[in-house]
Parts: C-alpha cells; structure tokens; sequence
C-alpha cells in the first residue's frame, strides 16, 4: 500500500542522501513531499556532496540544486505516514527550528517510521527522541548519541540499524541497506518473481 512520506531537507544537505531516497520511495509507489522551512514547493535548496577520500573526514563539494514540492508552512503532520531525514549541513541549522523538532517527535510518538542517515542524528537528539534507541549515524556524531541517551551502533559504513520503528545508517554508502530496511519497516514489499529478462 502506498504511503505518504515527508522529507524535512535544507540548504547544504547531502546530495545523495536527499536526492537518492526521494527519487527511490517515489519508484516503488510512495508519495513524498519534500519540504524546508522559510521555503515553499518550486524553490530550491543546494545541496554539498560529501565523499569519502581517506582523509581524516569526509570532503565537500558542491551538489546539485534540490527543488522541493510542497511548502513546509503548508503541511499538516498528521497527515503523514512515516518521516525521512537527510544528513549533511542541514541538519546542524534545521535543529534550531522549534516546529522541525515538533514534527519529528510527532513520529515518534505515533510510532511512525522514521529514516535517518548520518547527521541527521543531529535532529534526533536535539528533539530528544532517542533515549533508549539504538541507531547509527555519522561517527563525528557518536558523542550527541550517547548524551542524548542512546546507543551508538558502530557499523560498517555500508550497513544500517533498525529499532523498531527507526531506521538510521552512518552515510550514503548504506544507501542499498537503509533503504531496504525503510522499506521493510514501511511495509512495502518489491515482488522479485518476475525479472526482466534480455
């Protein structure tokens, strides 16, 4: 069954960890309504590509503009059957947003699947939702985790972590994993019985 899914994103986000989930819930039949605060559907945010190049952190470039389709003002939560949040930059200032915050405990006490990839941590633990939870996020973030109460899972890059209702993972390359444990915390299921064939 499809579901409607809000996406809370912002200036300097990740490119792919906004881009790739919007992009896949929509393939496999979700609606998602992208929003940012102080920006309404059809303006954009920019977004920074985070790599990994054996330096001792990620580096930044610039990525690609993001256009949103719904206006956050506009939006009413309650409406919404799970919540995804990207990580970059953005999650550092979205935090400081006191309706953001109020959005996303909404999730979590509607027991809601929520889906957050690395510094999106940041918004968990400023909304004070991750006492008791296990989850994984950008190592740098290991320390907000643990003063906000809960435990830092620390996986492999590629991999991610499910408690119930959450589904976090440290950065993009878990993409495969975190969004195929969103997906089984959704509900959907993708038939394999009939592949394409050449």
């Amino acid at each position: 069954m499809a579901k409607k899914i809000l996406m809370i994103a912002g200036d300097f986000g990740e490119d792919y960890e906004t881009m790739v989930p919007f992009q896949m819930l929509q393939m496999v039949g979700h609606t998602v309504h992208a929003v940012c605060p102080d920006k309404e559907a059809g303006e954009t945010v920019k977004t920074a590509i985070h790599d990994f190049e054996g330096d001792q952190t990620y580096t930044e470039k610039p990525g690609h503009n993001f256009a949103l389709n719904a206006t956050f003002d506009d939006i009413d939560v309650t409406e919404y059957d799970a919540l995804v949040l990207p990580g970059g930059r953005a999650p550092e200032y979205l935090r400081l947003n006191d309706q953001v915050l109020e959005y996303i405990r909404h999730f979590f006490e509607e027991n809601k699947p929520v889906a957050a990839v690395c510094h999106a941590a940041q918004l968990l633990t400023a909304a004070d939702v991750v006492d008791g939870r296990r989850l994984s996020a950008y190592p740098a973030c290991a320390p907000e985790v643990e003063a906000a109460g809960g435990t830092y899972e620390d996986i492999d890059m590629s991999e991610s972590v499910t408690d119930g209702n959450l589904v976090t993972a440290p950065a993009w390359p878990a993409h495969p994993a975190w969004i195929a444990a969103f997906l089984e915390v959704l509900g959907t299921r993708i038939d394999h019985s009939d592949p394409v064939t050449a």
